[in-house]
């Protein structure tokens, strides 16, 4: 793990945030002003008590409280990795998937970038989905039980694969999903070893204390370009520079197996690959089954279910 120009803690990070509680009372309504504005969060990191358990160590508890992630490496054995890795491949070249609208090619070519509902398409990931140590760690974490609110492969292919922008997951989860608060966490499960060259997940440490609300009006069916090319819901560069030099930049590296645990508000984004070498990963997003969907903050009508599930039974372990 790498981290740059972080002088300050993390719990800093979240000081000069705003209270505001937004248009019509939505404390994170955004994409409604003409300006951009930084308001702080107001829902808890960490509904497990450090120490309480063994699902995490209480220094990793609190490693994920304050910097907002977590990694877990080599938690998969390589034999499950292999199963997996096969099993991506497979979803990749299978020509029937390619023209699903599940299927994500990148920007201006019909090399796929992401294939969502993937615990839905494959037996072996919709046992990874339900596997007990990552559900353990999403229930510690989130303090009840909990759904899967989407699935994905990503897979960023040697020269090919395209960045993807700086962003919080929750700003569009809340606005275009309808999820109410911050009480979601994602798990990357590595499929191949990420490095420093291959177009890493790169982190801003303590930012997921600060809720970046905003500008422009989401256009309908928003999902299907911001998928391949995300335009509303990023970042202004003034407060993503001051996130940032705050909170630094952390690029979690690890061999493949290894699982990266993050906040849903963690502000975060992947440079493009030009090197020969593949990264991908397995994506899977846990919500509190307290904190299940409503209608879209934003007022348009909900994404697809492949993007925000809607089926809100509590996972159980297979």
């Amino acid at each position: 793990m790498q981290s740059m120009a972080r002088d300050s803690p993390a719990a800093s990070v979240a000081r000069p945030a705003s209270a505001g509680a937004g248009r019509g009372g939505d404390p994170y309504a955004s994409r409604v002003g003409a300006f951009p504005e930084r308001r702080q969060r107001l829902d808890p990191v960490l509904y497990g008590v450090p120490g309480d358990g063994d699902v995490l160590t209480p220094r990793q508890a609190r490693a994920f409280r304050d910097d907002g992630y977590l990694v877990l490496a080599g938690l998969l054995s390589e034999k499950r990795v292999g199963a997996l890795s096969a099993e991506m491949r497979r979803l990749f070249e299978d020509p029937g998937l390619r023209h699903r609208e599940e299927t994500i090619t990148e920007p201006g070519s019909d090399v796929t970038r992401s294939v969502f509902r993937i615990h839905e398409l494959c037996p072996v990931f919709r046992a990874l989905a339900r596997d007990p140590v990552l559900l353990d760690i999403a229930r510690f974490i989130l303090g009840d039980d909990v759904y899967l609110h989407q699935s994905r492969l990503n897979y960023k292919p040697g020269f090919d694969g395209r960045e993807f922008y700086w962003h919080s997951d929750f700003e569009t989860w809340h606005v275009e999903d309808g999820m109410p608060r911050m009480r979601a966490v994602s798990m990357s499960v590595l499929l191949s070893d990420n490095h420093e060259f291959n177009g890493p997940l790169m982190l801003v440490p303590g930012s997921h204390w600060v809720y970046l609300a905003c500008v422009g009006e989401t256009p309908e069916d928003h999902y299907k370009r911001s998928l391949k090319r995300q335009e509303y819901g990023v970042p202004d560069r003034e407060n993503l520079s001051a996130l940032i030099e705050e909170g630094g930049i952390a690029v979690p590296k690890g061999p493949a197996g290894s699982v990266i645990v993050f906040d849903c508000n963690m502000m975060h984004g992947s440079n493009g690959n030009i090197t020969p070498y593949p990264r991908s990963n397995a994506f899977f997003v846990y919500n509190a089954c307290s904190n299940r969907l409503v209608a879209p903050f934003g007022g348009r009508k909900p994404r697809p279910a492949f993007l925000a599930h809607r089926d809100f039974a509590p996972l159980r372990p297979l």
